[in-house]
């Protein structure tokens, strides 16, 4: 499932595509929406929350997508090329200059401007918002100690946006054992910190690197490393399952970095 920095990089796309612009097409292919036409209407802005996007249209409407693990939007120059082929289109918003194609979209709604938080009200505090709050994130992951860090930091509901990548680079850039149970995590306020700084830095980068090398293969620390040399120590990057969800469920750490048993 694309992370915070992904959807915050689909949401300027959109955004630079479709907001101050009136829409001259617009078409639902999801059963709910299907008869729903904003055509005519001036989208206002579009924004991400988490891994949500949320367009505002003129009318007092909010256009909510969510890409989920398949879902991209696919920009292109109004009246050149065709969609993509087969029954994968959810939704399409075009103008004048611009068409955005909503391809494998895991969710699509459209609701009142009053009603967005009926569907992200739940989340945390989001790691690339303007109203950041790391406090709050920090109180609300400290709220259930007996959880494993590891299931905690991907609980939208405690912060939003991050995902099974910058969770395993977070986690061994601070030497935390990813079962470890919140309650025992000397130092919350660091992995909170350093998750936002990590996505922060790659939000506008078109590859995303938490080592600082951007050469294949040594962008990032343990994720799509299982089995290969820890850049750190040497020795052989684990691989495991944790968490409840399908997209959860991917873990991976160094054994000598990330002891079972905290030292010092």
């Amino acid at each position: 499932m694309p992370e915070g920095d992904v959807v915050h990089q689909a949401a300027l796309r959109l955004g630079r595509a479709l907001d101050g612009r009136t829409l001259t097409r617009s078409d639902f292919r999801v059963p709910r929406h299907s008869t729903a036409d904003l055509t005519g209407r001036a989208v206002l802005e579009t924004v991400s929350r988490g891994k949500h996007l949320l367009t505002r249209v003129e009318g007092g409407l909010t256009v909510h997508t969510h890409l989920r693990m398949d879902g991209s939007w696919q920009i292109s120059p109004s009246g050149r090329g065709g969609l993509p082929r087969g029954d994968v289109v959810r939704l399409v918003l075009a103008n004048a200059e611009w068409q955005a194609v909503g391809v494998r979209l895991g969710m699509v709604d459209l609701v009142r401007a009053e009603e967005e938080e009926r569907l992200v009200g739940h989340l945390g505090p989001d790691l690339l918002g303007g109203d950041w709050d790391e406090a709050e994130a920090v109180r609300r992951l400290a709220r259930r100690p007996e959880t494993s860090i590891g299931v905690a930091l991907l609980d939208q509901r405690n912060l939003a946006g991050i995902g099974t990548i910058y969770r395993a680079e977070t986690l061994f850039l601070t030497g935390v054992w990813p079962w470890r149970p919140v309650g025992a995590v000397k130092d919350l306020e660091a992995i909170v910190s350093l998750a936002r700084r990590l996505m922060d830095a790659n939000k506008e980068r078109p590859n995303r690197t938490t080592t600082g090398d951007p050469r294949p293969g040594r962008g990032t620390w343990v994720y799509g490393r299982a089995g290969r040399p820890c850049l750190r120590c040497g020795h052989r990057i684990s691989r495991g399952e944790m968490g409840a969800q399908p997209q959860e469920r991917l873990i991976v750490w160094c054994r000598h970095c990330q002891p079972e048993e905290p030292t010092g």
